[in-house]
């Protein structure tokens, strides 16, 4: 059913999308991905995979401008992101309930979205950037909006509207206090792209049932020697909070 959708933003634009089916029925869990990034990268592969093997169906996808989406990557930023998983949540069956995993900027998307998607009925993030705009400036404070790219990666332009929009957001610590749904934060412990005390602050202005696990020695992509670590940290929310 879900492999025969074609995800559409609102713009039109054509979203790339991965399912990875799973035995609980009724239940989906959507992966969203961070900056310059896409649905396959390895470590939102390896989540996927390893919920799906635990029964968890899991909807991997990129962002418009990313991967093999549409779009200009040039647009690319917080908001349009949040406006792309919306346009994709309205898209899904309606007899689903979801669960949502974003990681990096793709757990800003979650928060700042979980609010007006009640579909949404648990939160994940791993290695969530909570401050916008701090990470922006750190990152690309000294790249040159419209004419230098991020990580001087060629094929990722950074534009005015990416840093305009990181900035004017801020920071989604004071969305997490609103939160409905339980949130589990997962975070590298060696993260030198989005430090750690993103997810302490996060954790401390969340309300219950929340939690927080520290993946020692992990980086910003985790790696081959902890995605066992955080598939089974997600396994067990998601059996406690959304079976």
């Amino acid at each position: 059913m879900i492999e025969g959708i074609d995800f559409r933003n609102r713009r039109g634009e054509k979203l790339d999308t991965a399912f990875h089916p799973g035995s609980r029925g009724g239940r989906l869990v959507v992966i969203g991905h961070g900056v310059t990034a896409n649905k396959d990268r390895p470590l939102l592969k390896a989540v996927a995979e390893g919920l799906a093997a635990r029964g968890w169906p899991c909807l991997r996808f990129s962002f418009s401008g990313n991967g093999d989406s549409e779009g200009d990557f040039r647009e690319s930023n917080v908001s349009k992101e949040c406006a792309d998983l919306a346009d994709l949540v309205d898209q899904l069956p309606a007899e689903l309930e979801l669960a949502y995993i974003g990681h990096s900027m793709g757990g800003a998307v979650g928060v700042l979205s979980a609010g007006s998607i009640p579909r949404i009925r648990v939160l994940a993030t791993l290695a969530g950037m909570m401050r916008t705009a701090d990470f922006a400036e750190r990152e690309f404070g000294e790249v040159t909006p419209d004419e230098g790219c991020m990580w001087d990666e060629p094929d990722c332009p950074l534009s005015s509207d990416f840093m305009q929009d990181l900035g004017s957001i801020g920071e989604v610590v004071s969305r997490v206090a609103d939160l409905r749904q339980p949130l589990l934060l997962i975070h590298g412990t060696a993260d030198d792209v989005v430090p750690p005390s993103d997810s302490e602050e996060a954790f401390a202005a969340a309300g219950e049932p929340k939690r927080l696990v520290r993946v020692d020695g992990a980086g910003h992509m985790f790696g081959d020697d902890s995605y066992e670590q955080v598939v089974t940290a997600l396994d067990e929310w998601f059996g406690e909070h959304f079976a």
